[in-house]
């Protein structure tokens, strides 16, 4: 499976971005798709969560009525909608894929990784 994980850039505190995670190689219906994060010198952190078929998401609770992750099977994508964006939200988001039906919120379980996009909220 390949991701490509787009839709980032600069926004000040309180805007919004949508983050795309576009998916090739595999029957993408077939996997629970995830977001994470990574600020400078920080470990990976668990974002969003969807399950393969849509019906069950889960959030750290830091996003939680903030963000909102969706996936179109049709299309083969992830989204990761951002509203209210903070400073503290400011990092590289990734997305990654997991051949499962259920959300999986551990980075190392996750199968396949995307390259990662710039999210920065500046003050």
């Amino acid at each position: 499976v390949q991701l490509q994980a787009s839709g980032g850039g600069l926004v000040q505190a309180g805007g919004a971005l949508r983050l795309s995670c576009a998916a090739s190689g595999r029957p993408f219906g077939l996997y629970a798709m995830g977001w994470f994060r990574q600020a400078p010198g920080k470990e990976r952190e668990f974002v969003a969560a969807i399950s393969r078929s849509g019906g069950s998401t889960d959030y750290v609770e830091s996003v939680k009525g903030r963000f909102t992750i969706s996936r179109d099977n049709a299309k083969n994508t992830v989204y990761l909608q951002m509203n209210s964006l903070k400073p503290e939200d400011t990092a590289v988001y990734y997305c990654a894929s997991k051949y499962t039906r259920v959300v999986h919120t551990v980075p190392r379980e996750y199968d396949y990784w995307g390259q990662g996009t710039q999210v920065t909220v500046s003050s």
